[in-house]
């Protein structure tokens, strides 16, 4: 999945961009609006908390660091037996997975603060009122769909893809 960013200078124009992407089978799941509060985007599909935060990034971060961080952890109490305790070597991966949700948990809660660093460039652009739809689609629809919301309005700047985004949440 690529993720699509453009700014929208209004909310009528941005309903009917939606509903176009909508007739052309991007799922409403995969559209994502950002406004400034008090912008009325009634029906229309607003961005949610992993689109506006770091969760997943953050989630991603902390599951690796913790799970690496487990394993070594497992493999110096396989390797070093201390106080009479031995370990067996289902306790490295028993480390590594206690590591890797512990780490998930932690940075989660970091990130879910932060604000998605991709979308701190068009802060002053929403501030200003104008709205920014974030789509998500298979890597072989991103000319077709920036071809759709083109057509809708032609002083549009497709303000580039992101690569990789999950197909959860």
């Amino acid at each position: 999945m690529r993720r699509i960013y453009f700014m929208l200078p209004d909310v009528d124009i941005a309903r009917n961009v939606v509903h176009e992407l909508l007739l052309n089978h991007v799922e409403e799941r995969h559209i994502h609006l950002v406004a400034r509060d008090g912008t009325p985007l009634e029906g229309l599909p607003r961005a949610g908390l992993a689109q506006s935060s770091d969760l997943i990034p953050a989630l991603e971060k902390g599951a690796t660091i913790g799970g690496v961080t487990g394993a070594l952890a497992g493999v110096v109490a396989v390797s070093v037996p201390a106080a009479g305790v031995i370990f067996g070597g289902g306790a490295v991966l028993g480390f590594l997975l206690v590591g890797a949700g512990f780490g998930a948990w932690m940075a989660s809660m970091l990130g879910i603060d932060s604000p998605n660093s991709q979308t701190t460039r068009f802060r002053e652009a929403i501030d200003a009122g104008e709205i920014l739809m974030m789509v998500d689609v298979p890597k072989r629809r991103v000319g077709e769909v920036e071809a759709i919301i083109r057509s809708h309005y032609d002083g549009v700047h497709i303000e580039g893809t992101e690569p990789n985004i999950p197909n959860f949440p």
